[in-house]
């Protein structure tokens, strides 16, 4: 049984939330989703309470609701709030810079990495090291702060490289001179 499926969502006074056939669009202040159900579930709303529903009482039907109740309730908050990740970059030399709608890094290679952000997504750059990705949607924040790590992940015998600000890098110990 889902404990998260269960849960009922209170929707805010200022977010509009509508299902048409296999698909909820949720609109608030910042913006709209849209998202495609499975067939697993329904959605329930009644006095500004929304529930998922399953339609069995089988393992995977259960399974699905509480994903989607998840992925509703992200909806919705990304709709009123918004979603941020930060990422930082760490070595000697190593930068951001904004460009229109791209992000231009200098992370040690010959040449700049120009990456192109998704629509939706913004960034702003603090103090040269600091990316500050922000959106209303959080799996593509999140894409988008996994794809921009990519480009050189942290590597553990000096931290070197772009990493999550939540992340901590456990260094590893580096040869020693032969005694």
């Amino acid at each position: 049984m889902s404990r998260i499926g269960k849960k009922p969502i209170q929707i805010p006074e200022k977010v509009e939330v509508n299902v048409k056939d296999d698909s909820i669009m949720v609109k608030g202040p910042k913006g709209s989703l849209t998202r495609t159900l499975h067939r697993a579930v329904s959605i329930k709303i009644d006095n500004g309470i929304l529930e998922v529903v399953p339609s069995s009482n089988g393992r995977q039907d259960l399974a699905f609701q509480g994903l989607f109740r998840s992925l509703i309730a992200n909806m919705i908050t990304g709709v009123v709030k918004g979603y941020e990740r930060a990422l930082l970059l760490s070595g000697i030399g190593y930068r951001a810079e904004i460009k229109g709608s791209s992000v231009v890094l200098n992370v040690g290679y010959s040449n700049p990495v120009n990456f192109v952000l998704p629509h939706g997504i913004s960034a702003s750059v603090e103090k040269n090291t600091k990316i500050v990705l922000s959106g209303i949607d959080k799996e593509v924040v999140g894409e988008t702060a996994a794809r921009i790590r990519r480009v050189r992940p942290p590597e553990p015998y000096k931290g070197k490289g772009i990493m999550y600000s939540d992340e901590r890098i456990i260094k590893k110990a580096g040869k020693t001179a032969a005694k």
